[in-house]
């Protein structure tokens, strides 16, 4: 066991009714380490990412987030800590940009609404939001610019942990370019521990400090992207590879 591990999952089984989803699945990810998870739709990669903060808990096994099992702590202090960000963003349509990137800090900070504007302020500056966005509503923002706020939302609590299920995957090429760069430059500056899902090989790729590969509830390899790239452990790896390839 890695001493700096700060999300383990120890013989984790989890089905769906009789459907396995994750078997006898063991992972460990790094304190401040930018995880990306790839694999077909099925795989088990939203199933893992809804344990670490408790929207699903597994059959058997133990998921340990910061030394704590998450089957016996307290929720609720477990998400304030834990950014979320998901495809179709679900921020607020009817709170403008300000109070939906304020909403958490805002529960947090009743006694010193100075401390939320502070954190506002920083956090569009941090995603680039132009100050003129703070007051309009979702609907008058682009995809992108919805992400964005999204994401802002999920750091605005200074969580030490974000996870990104395809946080990505609605918008287009270039705004996606984009926003992999931010996410990149965010990750760097504050140092979150990062556990990002996606269908893409070629985003996780340019991503991750290491990559997890999943197929059908089980690890495919795990290992940073020169060694997925260049070492595939499995003919599901080498197809996967093969196909960034083909797509440069």
């Amino acid at each position: 066991m890695a001493d700096n591990a700060i999300i383990r999952f120890e013989h984790i089984y989890k089905s769906y009714g009789e459907k396995p989803v994750l078997s006898d699945f063991n992972l460990e990810v790094v304190r401040g380490e930018f995880l990306t998870v790839i694999g077909a739709s099925g795989s088990g990669k939203t199933t893992m990412v809804k344990m670490i903060n408790g929207l699903l808990m597994p059959d058997s096994g133990k998921v340990v987030v910061d030394g704590e099992d998450v089957s016996a702590t307290d929720l609720i202090a477990l998400r304030r800590n834990i950014g979320y960000v998901i495809q179709n963003v679900g921020l607020f349509p009817n709170m403008n940009v300000r109070k939906n990137i304020g909403y958490v800090p805002s529960l947090l900070n009743k006694k010193d609404p100075a401390r939320t504007k502070r954190a506002v302020e920083h956090l569009m500056d941090v995603m680039g939001l132009d100050n003129d966005l703070a007051d309009r509503y979702p609907s008058e923002l682009s995809g992108g610019q919805q992400q964005r706020v999204g994401i802002a939302r999920a750091l605005a609590a200074s969580p030490y942990i974000l996870l990104m299920d395809e946080p990505f995957g609605a918008v287009d090429e270039i705004t996606r370019k984009m926003l992999q760069e931010e996410i990149t430059r965010i990750h760097n500056q504050l140092g979150v521990t990062i556990v990002f899902v996606t269908h893409d090989i070629r985003e996780a790729m340019l991503l991750g400090d290491r990559v997890l590969v999943m197929n059908e509830g089980l690890i495919e390899q795990l290992g940073p992207p020169d060694a997925i790239r260049n070492n595939p452990a499995t003919p599901y790896v080498a197809q996967l590879t093969e196909r960034a390839q083909n797509e440069c």
